[in-house]
């Protein structure tokens, strides 16, 4: 299954009620134009749509993935929003300030945004072994 489809199909499950697409910003890809994970990182956009099919462009989110040595990273951060703070998936998550990079609490908000880093970390890694 196409790995665009598979980080959609986790959006929906950890961000429920929306619905999600995703669409590369800058990525390596393939003649397709599909997301090439052999390749060091990408960077994705995961667009949302409410239950009636509505864009909701204010919960879209940014997602970087990208490896150091053999581990694998994740940056979730909310699209165009700089002044919301970002996450940091690698073994553990870390939340960041968006405009200082400094480290600060879980929004109210994040829980659920942690939980697709740790699915999607969980998805990649596993589709690369």
């Amino acid at each position: 299954m196409d790995l665009q489809v598979l980080i959609a199909a986790a959006a929906d499950v950890c961000l429920k009620p929306q619905r999600h697409a995703v669409v590369p910003v800058v990525v390596e890809s393939n003649v397709s134009g599909a997301v090439d994970l052999t390749a060091d990182d990408a960077h994705l956009r995961i667009e949302s749509r409410d239950p009636g099919g509505d864009r909701r462009p204010e919960l879209d989110l940014e997602l970087e993935i990208y490896r150091s040595g053999a581990d694998l990273h994740l940056m979730l951060s909310w699209w165009q929003q700089d002044g919301r703070p970002l996450l940091w998936q690698g073994s553990h998550p870390v939340w960041m300030d968006g405009s200082s990079g400094q480290r600060c609490e879980r929004p109210r908000d994040g829980a659920p945004l942690e939980a697709l880093a740790r699915r999607l970390r969980a998805l990649l890694a596993g589709s690369q072994g």
